[in-house]
């Protein structure tokens, strides 16, 4: 009988496997195709080939996938895992379709996308708002395990692993949520105090340029909320969710004109939740529905189209998470940690667009929640800062990275 394989990324051929093939082959007159595997594992993003031996005929054989959106071949009978889930590729003579071989294909997560370690904070702060600009992260504001605001905004040099204190916000910030557009950083809302129920969230706008090295005040938001996530798309940063009243606030600003338009509502009240911009949607997934350390969370994926200006929903997230974080790399939706009042979560999963598919991936090392951004630079998802235990008064000094090998362009 042929073998199974399980492989991330390989070539097999026939001759491989000498004495475990699908027995002694009679060569009579009529022509037959042999595969050399019945079956084979792929990782989502990997290859695998299969050979085909062909008997008594002159016609070379020609693979089709019976599912190319989870798994492709080309000619050579080298197949590409697409997607999580099964299919077969066929083998037939380009002259007989009635001379045919088929190997299943099970195509998996992958599971070995690498964890690490960079340069550890200046400040264990937590319920911060991050972004990047040029390589740098601005980690703004947050809390350190006293619970007391703070003005901090700690800059990382991606290139040297090296952090710095950068100009103090105007004023403390917690659950705030930051974008960078052109280079300069915006951190919009937030609250200045620990309260749980969202009573001293903001409505300011501040605008960092780096180059000037000091903030500046800019149009404010229509509402005042915090907890929300801030989505940077075409020159524009999209503001959704935030603490209850505010979980379904949904407006955009455009720093070119310094100017806020409100948009749709969002249709799913939520706050501590995460968002990308993908394929020129913007995506907004997870989070809570109450205040404080609620246990009622969201695995709400819902989609808004700027051109439209309308909402749909997507596969829902895996579970319910809140106090999450994410970022698009290499065309896959990351998202990661959380915690609940029954304790921290290690899950990270990323969201296909092409398959609208969930997929899980390997626990984080070390779970955390209490950030909002991230970024993807330099082949590797930034994972920094962010409370260790439930609670806000956990910040700590983690910087991890994850380098992801899935691919969903």
């Amino acid at each position: 009988m042929k073998r199974a394989i399980a492989l991330g990324t390989v070539v097999l051929s026939a001759a491989a496997f000498p004495a475990c093939g699908k027995g002694p082959v009679e060569h009579s007159g009529d022509p037959q195709l042999t595969l050399s595997v019945d079956s084979v594992t792929v990782d989502v993003g990997a290859a695998a080939s299969v050979t085909a031996t062909v008997l008594n005929a002159s016609a070379p054989a020609r693979f089709v996938s019976r599912d190319s959106s989870v798994a492709t071949v080309n000619g050579n009978g080298a197949i590409s895992g697409v997607a999580v889930g099964s299919t077969y590729v066929v083998a037939t003579l380009s002259n007989r379709a009635d001379v045919r071989d088929s190997v299943r294909v099970r195509v998996r997560a992958p599971v070995d996308g690498e964890w690490g370690l960079r340069a550890e904070l200046l400040e264990n702060n937590s319920e911060f708002a991050l972004a990047e600009a040029n390589g740098k992260l601005y980690v703004l504001g947050g809390y350190p395990p006293s619970r007391q605001t703070a003005r901090t905004a700690q800059i990382y040099d991606i290139a040297s692993d090296r952090w710095q204190l950068g100009p103090q916000l105007p004023q403390p910030n917690n659950h705030g949520m930051a974008a960078a557009v052109n280079g300069k950083i915006y951190l919009i809302g937030g609250q200045t105090t620990d309260d749980q129920q969202g009573a001293t969230a903001v409505d300011m706008v501040y605008e960092l340029d780096p180059a000037k090295g000091a903030w500046v005040e800019k149009a404010r938001m229509p509402t005042a909320r915090s907890g929300g996530v801030a989505v940077a798309y075409g020159g524009k940063i999209y503001v959704a969710g935030g603490r209850v009243p505010r979980g379904n606030d949904f407006a955009v600003y455009d720093p070119a004109a310094d100017k806020w338009e409100v948009l749709p509502n969002l249709p799913s009240q939520r706050n501590h939740i995460t968002g990308a911009a993908i394929r020129d949607r913007i995506h907004i997934v997870g989070g809570r529905l109450g205040n404080g350390l609620s246990p009622q969370k969201s695995d709400a994926h819902e989609v808004f189209d700027p051109q439209t200006r309308t909402w749909t929903t997507a596969a829902p997230m895996l579970s319910g998470r809140s106090g999450i974080n994410g970022v698009l790399a290499r065309g896959c939706f990351h998202v990661w940690g959380g915690e609940s009042p029954a304790g921290m979560s290690a899950q990270h999963e990323y969201y296909d667009p092409r398959t609208n598919q969930w997929s899980s991936l390997r626990a984080m090392p070390k779970p955390v929640h209490g950030v909002v951004g991230s970024a993807f630079v330099d082949g590797l998802i930034w994972v920094t800062g962010g409370g260790t235990s439930i609670g806000g008064g956990s910040g700590s000094l983690l910087n991890q990275t994850y380098r992801p090998i899935v691919s969903c362009e």
